[in-house]
């Protein structure tokens, strides 16, 4: 049974259209039957030009955005089907890593009180020594320095405000993660230590992971499998190094041809 399996996922919205005179709805079809599945300890790379119904299909599967119609199956469990208590409780085996760590970490809160926070979600008894310690290493895995952790987001930065987002989706202990563009915001030369951090994160704490970009390079260097999403839909998915070499879907070939390629001349 895979960890992790997303059967015909449909996530529809409403919005308005026309005029004030005229008035009318329009369906939008952000994810469009969907269906995925993840073994443990694999990596899964999404990847689509913006729009395309990425992030929409990782809110579902985080039940953030509730699906309309379809399942997100972990572990054998059907969250779709689990109230929002039930969910929140479950939650703590999946979490995610924002795109942007700035706009997803409090700014009133000190390094130590959100990982502290989020280290408490999983074990509520946890405080004094203990707790620092706990926060401590957590610090460590993400390669920052235990003293600034009394500092706040602000102080930081874009590079280490997302290990410290890191390190906050890692603290409740999950066993998924969905990383939604998390170094798309990032110097280029930064966008390597993240995506070298969260590879050795995988391999060290066996983590499944979902690794989200609009960046097709970027998913063929972290990850073992990639689908291609294309307005709402996969068009193409299998391993690694078959798409990103021998693409079948003629949008997945253009999403190729669209990588900057360095022409020298003279």
């Amino acid at each position: 049974m895979p960890y992790l399996e997303i059967r015909n996922l449909h996530t529809h919205f409403t919005q308005r259209s026309g005029s004030i005179f005229s008035p009318g709805k329009q369906l939008i079809r952000a994810v469009d039957g969907v269906s995925l599945s993840l073994e443990k300890g694999e990596i899964l790379g999404l990847v689509g030009e913006s729009g395309c119904g990425k992030s929409t299909l990782s809110r579902t599967i985080m039940q953030l955005v509730r699906p309309t119609s379809g399942a997100v199956v972990l572990a054998g469990e059907d969250l779709s089907t689990l109230t929002s208590s039930q969910v929140r409780k479950r939650r703590l085996d999946f979490q995610m890593v924002f795109q942007d760590p700035y706009a997803s970490l409090n700014p009133r809160m000190t390094i130590f009180s959100t990982l502290a926070e989020a280290v408490r979600q999983r074990h509520p008894q946890l405080k004094g020594d203990a707790l620092f310690s706990r926060v401590e290493t957590l610090m460590a895995t993400v390669g920052l320095d235990a003293k600034v952790m009394r500092k706040y987001p602000h102080e930081f930065s874009g590079g280490q405000r997302q290990r410290i987002a890191i390190a906050r989706a890692l603290a409740p202990e999950p066993k998924l993660i969905i990383a939604d563009e998390p170094v798309s915001a990032l110097d280029v030369s930064i966008q390597s230590q993240i995506l070298n951090l969260l590879k050795s994160l995988q391999k060290d704490l066996g983590l499944t992971m979902i690794f989200i970009s609009h960046d097709l390079s970027v998913v063929h260097y972290i990850a073992d499998r990639i689908a291609v999403m294309y307005q709402g839909k996969i068009v193409e998915s299998g391993e690694a190094g078959k798409v990103f070499h021998h693409p079948e879907a003629a949008y997945t070939k253009r999403l190729l041809a669209s990588i900057p390629k360095l022409v020298v001349t003279g």
